[in-house]
C-alpha cells in the first residue's frame, strides 16, 4: 500500500511543481496566475489539456509548442519532476502527519522560489508572507502556541543575523552581495528550524553555492547567482535529514 501512496504523491508533484512554475515565472512579473488559461508564451497559443500533461505532454512535443513550434523552456519538465519527487520523498520519510504538511510546504516554497530566483533574480514578498502565515498555522498545531512563539523569535534572530551578513558582504565588495528576499526568507526559515538550525543553514548554502558560483563564473564570466535556492536546498537537508541542534553539538564535539 505505501508503494501507491508514493505513486499517488509523486504524481500529485508533478502536477503541483507544473503549478508552482507557473507561478514562479507570472508572479514576479505581475502576470495573472488564477483564472486565466495556460498559454504559450511565445504565440499565446491557449493550451489544450493534452498540452498540460505534466513532463509527458513536454516529451510527446519535443519540448516545442504544438502552435507555434518555439521551444518550451526544459526548465518546466525539470521542475515538475524534481517536484514530484520531492513529494513522494516527503511521504516516505514522514508519512501521514502534521511533518508531512510542513515537508510538502516546504517543497513549495523551494520550488517556487527556484523558479523565480533563477529566472529574474527576484523572491517574490507575496510568496515569503503566504508561507510564512502557513508555516505559522501548521506549527500552531504541530507544536503549540508557545513553541510557535520561540520560533517567530527564531525568525527575527536569524532575520537580523542574515542582514549584518549582508552589511558585511556589501562593505566587502564595494557593491550589494545579498538580495532582499535573501534576507527576509530566512524570517521563514526561523519559524521552523531553531537558532542553531537556522545558522547552519546559511553556512550550508554558503558552502553549496560557492562551487556552483565558481564553474559559473569559469563560464560565463558573471557573478551573480541567486542565492535563495541555495540557501532552500539546505532548508530542505536539514528538515528532511530530521537533523536536530544535539546532532550538530554531537558532530561539534560538544
Amino acid at each position: 500500500m505505501i508503494y501507491i501512496y508514493i505513486l499517488l504523491f509523486f504524481i500529485l508533484g508533478t502536477l503541483m511543481g507544473s503549478f508552482y512554475a507557473v507561478v514562479g515565472m507570472r508572479l514576479p512579473v505581475g502576470k495573472k496566475i488564477a483564472f486565466d488559461h495556460s498559454r504559450c508564451d511565445y504565440c499565446g497559443h491557449t493550451l489544450a489539456l493534452y498540452e498540460m500533461i505534466p513532463i509527458f505532454s513536454y516529451l510527446f512535443q519535443g519540448g516545442r509548442c504544438c502552435h507555434c513550434k518555439e521551444k518550451i523552456t526544459p526548465m518546466l519538465p525539470i521542475v515538475e519532476l524534481s517536484t514530484g519527487i520531492l513529494y513522494a520523498v516527503a511521504y516516505f520519510s514522514f508519512g501521514f502527519s502534521l511533518d508531512l504538511v510542513l515537508a510538502l510546504l516546504i517543497v513549495s516554497l523551494f520550488v517556487i522560489v527556484l523558479v523565480s530566483d533563477l529566472s529574474y533574480l527576484i523572491i517574490p514578498d507575496s510568496v515569503l508572507i503566504f508561507f510564512a502565515i502557513s508555516f505559522f498555522i501548521t506549527q500552531l498545531f504541530r507544536v503549540g502556541l508557545y513553541e510557535n512563539i520561540l520560533h517567530v523569535l527564531t525568525g527575527i534572530f536569524l532575520f537580523i543575523l542574515m542582514y549584518l551578513i549582508m552589511c558585511i558582504g556589501n562593505k566587502m565588495f564595494k557593491k550589494e552581495s545579498l538580495g532582499g528576499g535573501d534576507i527576509k526568507m530566512l524570517f521563514v526559515f526561523g519559524l521552523v528550524l531553531d537558532p542553531l538550525l537556522g545558522t547552519l543553514s546559511i553556512f550550508l548554502g554558503s558552502f553549496i553555492a560557492l562551487p556552483v558560483s565558481i564553474v559559473l563564473y569559469m563560464i560565463y564570466h558573471d557573478n551573480i547567482i541567486p542565492f535563495g535556492p541555495f540557501l532552500l536546498l539546505s532548508f530542505l537537508f536539514i528538515y528532511f535529514s530530521k537533523m536536530t541542534p544535539e546532532t550538530i553539538l554531537h558532530i561539534l564535539g560538544m
